[in-house]
């Protein structure tokens, strides 16, 4: 959520900042500051009347002492007047600070400076590739044949248990998926970030905390009898960790890492783009959070990308990072760079990380600050990333190394699988 001191003293500023999402705020930009204007008036008007009852009741309590009632009973008159006058005035505050809070949910974060313009994924920059993008034998297949063909992922039993997109791993599947889950942990522990497991449900708190409420209802799996939300990424109940805290400037920064199931409703999904493993309700992801000093979370995004370079570097697999668009980028997001990897048998790139930087976007929202060396208390900048989301990974390892032998296994996940093929 953006701050109302930096809208309310920046006010073109932010308006030409959410053009670049394709977002005429002008309207919603002066309904806030309007908003805020007669909140802080009332917010005035009612401190004044509970300063003079406070002096009144102290005035009260020396005409008593004194002995002179009758002038003690005109000023507890006043005072009846005044308690009736502040909890009008009060409730006038918060109504007006409720709608001012709802307004401000409906402006999302202002992208970066180099962020660039366009509406569509179109338009989004690359801004690095590497790999080689394997010549496959004759005969290939996209990842949803070969997993019939090898016997490692059953989709029509998922169906079966519970709908489309919720596979069923088995044998080699099975074991592969849980060695990309370890293999990627073990990065991220490598890499200094700190392993945490968490609920895969979160209350409604949690969701406005990290910004997928009000933004995402349609997304998100959601238990209405105790109010609760299955997680569409560990980010969610990782960073709310921090909801509520002041850590001190020492601590800074706070990394880490989460393995959970994801669960993401995707209504409207449908065609053969999203076949497979391309889409899924739910899917397994590991994640890592950083929670950083404002002066150094852009350094932290970069370094963030580079552990990510580094594990697709490690698995052989031909990718690309492009840097989002306004139009394109998620609506916590100050900037995001998005993964892809390319699937030699289906001839498309599949995004399988993103990696985002949000400023203070949910720090506001989750009152998540530190103090700094003056004592004063600061927002903190959070951060977060795929590393990795596993079903395009995975589809792209069993496309890029196939062979008509069977499914060579990347070099480095063969100590986690205990095999080396599938076939």
């Amino acid at each position: 959520m953006l701050q109302i001191a930096f809208i309310r003293e920046n006010q073109e500023k932010v308006i030409q900042a959410l053009a670049k999402r394709n977002m005429d705020a002008k309207s919603v930009v002066e309904d806030v500051v309007q908003l805020d204007t007669q909140r802080r008036a009332t917010q005035v008007e009612l401190d004044g009347i509970l300063a003079e009852s406070n002096k009144l009741s102290k005035d009260i309590g020396e005409l008593m002492k004194n002995g002179e009632k009758s002038k003690a009973a005109i000023l507890k008159e006043k005072t009846v007047l005044n308690k009736e006058k502040s909890k009008n005035l009060a409730e006038i505050a918060d109504a007006l600070a409720a709608e001012l809070t709802e307004k401000l949910y409906t402006l999302p974060n202002l992208p970066a400076d180099i962020v660039p313009v366009g509406k569509t994924p179109e338009e989004n920059l690359n801004v690095f590739e590497a790999g080689e993008v394997p010549v496959l034998h004759e005969g290939a297949q996209p990842h949803w044949e070969l997993v019939k063909k090898y016997d490692i992922i059953d989709f029509e039993l998922g169906n079966k248990i519970a709908g489309a997109g919720f596979p069923v791993y088995k044998g080699k599947g099975a074991r592969l998926q849980r060695a990309l889950i370890n293999y990627f942990l073990d990065k991220n522990t490598a890499a200094g970030y700190n392993e945490v497991q968490v609920p895969h449900m979160v209350n409604e708190a949690s969701a406005y905390g990290t910004g997928q409420l009000p933004d995402k209802e349609g997304q998100m799996y959601h238990d209405a009898t105790d109010n609760l939300y299955l997680i569409p990424t560990a980010e969610v109940p990782v960073t709310n960790m921090f909801r509520d805290v002041i850590l001190n400037e020492s601590e800074l920064p706070v990394l880490t890492t989460a393995y959970t199931p994801c669960f993401r409703r995707e209504a409207g999904s449908y065609g053969a783009h999203v076949r497979g493993l391309n889409r899924l309700h739910q899917f397994d992801k590991v994640e890592i959070v950083r929670v950083e000093h404002p002066d150094k979370s852009y350094e932290a995004l970069d370094g963030m990308v580079e552990h990510i370079k580094d594990i697709l570097n490690e698995l052989k697999l031909p990718y690309r990072i492009l840097r989002l668009c306004g139009g394109d980028m998620g609506f916590t997001s100050a900037l995001t760079y998005d993964f892809e990897v390319f699937s030699t048998a289906q001839d498309r790139w599949l995004e399988i990380s993103s990696v985002s930087n949000f400023e203070t976007f949910q720090s506001n929202r989750l009152k998540l600050r530190f103090k700094d060396k003056d004592g004063k208390n600061q927002l903190a900048h959070t951060l977060n990333g795929s590393s990795l989301a596993l079903p395009r990974v995975l589809a792209g390892i069993l496309e890029n190394y196939q062979t008509a032998e069977g499914i060579v296994i990347p070099e480095v996940l063969r100590p986690y699988c205990g095999f080396d093929i599938i076939d």
